[in-house]
């Protein structure tokens, strides 16, 4: 996946988010079900620009 942060939250779940794909970002009980949603939203997100026709920005020198 590209360029993802994570972050521990006070409650402890943890949140991550790709800054470069705006909208794009989880939250989960655990580190591994928070990147794998993270997967996911990136997953819907890009479908979604798709359809819409929007310009995808380049990530790690791939569009997404």
């Amino acid at each position: 996946m590209h360029k993802p942060t994570y972050e521990l939250l006070e409650d402890g779940t943890f949140y991550g988010e790709i800054p470069e794909c705006q909208g794009v970002w989880a939250n989960a009980a655990t580190l591994e079900a928070c990147r794998e949603d993270l997967q996911d939203a990136l997953e819907g997100w890009i479908i979604l620009g798709l359809r819409l026709g929007q310009t995808l920005p380049l990530l790690d020198g791939e569009v997404t």
